[in-house]
């Protein structure tokens, strides 16, 4: 088996990978040198530090408002309804994809319902019907019923995955989430490439208002922490590479010291180097902060 060919690995990202985003050597090692033109994507940050209330709720005036900042500067539109209609039709049925688990139990480090209900009322008020937007998180039929999708995901570390962020919104999609795990995570970029996935996520909005840097998906106060923020663009990898990003210098400043995530997220690299997703690079990587920009972590 040639380079080309062979499956990225644990120790290749052990290798290059500890502690940064996406390591150079995996990129290099676990992939045959190919010539690409510089690519580029946006990805961008809004928070507000009093997005949680005291009482660790969240706000959702405040959420409201990120989402409005994010979707302005992300399609450079000056109004919230056109900045909706030049990502999505009024004829679209559109799928929000949040993350609220397999068995659509709540707990804190699921999305934020204030976030999923701050931006199904916002693509009404672009005049999309209401009963064109539904929660299409689940198994492949939801998917297959949607012409749009809006992927929705939390920010998180996950016992399974490494990174529970952006690719594995759509692992349920696969209809065998399990063929996903482990060094396996490598393989979630396929899933965007499913005949009824492709092409139809007009959105990508990661849920920051709380992350969790380890033990997920089931939340765990030691690593949780309040960085009231949502992430959003177009290009999935680009925002799972900044995710991680964020993800591991948490957890090295709880440690004082590089803190590999276990498994390793191998997904992140390979969406860009084998199913060609986007981009994982960070000098190809724009990020536009918005608002509150105290310990950002990138």
């Amino acid at each position: 088996m040639n380079n080309a060919q062979r499956p990225l690995t644990r120790r290749d990202f052990v290798r290059g990978a500890l502690g940064t985003v996406v390591g150079a050597s995996v990129l290099s090692e676990g992939f045959a040198a190919e010539s690409r033109s510089v690519r580029s994507a946006r990805v961008v940050i809004a928070r507000d530090k009093n997005a949680h209330k005291k009482d660790d709720k969240v706000n959702p005036i405040v959420v409201k408002k990120l989402l409005d900042d994010a979707l302005l500067r992300l399609t450079n539109s000056k109004t919230i309804e056109g900045a909706w209609l030049s990502l999505v039709k009024q004829d679209d049925i559109i799928g929000l994809v949040p993350t609220f688990g397999a068995h659509k139990h709540r707990n804190p480090n699921h999305t934020h319902q204030e976030l999923v209900d701050a931006v199904k009322a916002s693509l009404v008020e672009a005049g999309i019907p209401e009963d064109r937007i539904r929660n299409a998180q689940g198994g492949p039929e939801l998917a297959k019923e949607c012409t749009a999708l809006i992927t929705m995901p939390a920010l998180k570390a996950h016992w399974l995955t490494g990174l529970g962020t952006v690719l594995k919104t759509y692992i349920m999609y696969s209809g065998r989430p399990s063929d996903y795990h482990d060094e396996n995570n490598a393989k979630l970029g396929e899933i965007w490439n499913l005949p009824f996935v492709k092409g139809k996520t007009k959105l990508v909005l990661v849920d920051a208002l709380r992350p969790l840097c380890d033990k997920g998906p089931q939340p765990d106060p030691r690593y949780m922490w309040p960085y009231n923020g949502l992430l959003a663009g177009f290009d999935p990898v680009a925002l799972d590479a900044i995710s991680l990003r964020i993800i591991n210098a948490k957890r090295e400043a709880l440690r004082g010291e590089p803190w590999p995530l276990s498994p390793p997220p191998l997904c992140v690299a390979a969406a860009d180097k084998r199913y060609g997703l986007g981009t994982c690079k960070m000098n190809e990587i724009k990020v536009e902060t918005i608002g509150w920009t105290k310990d950002l972590l990138i």
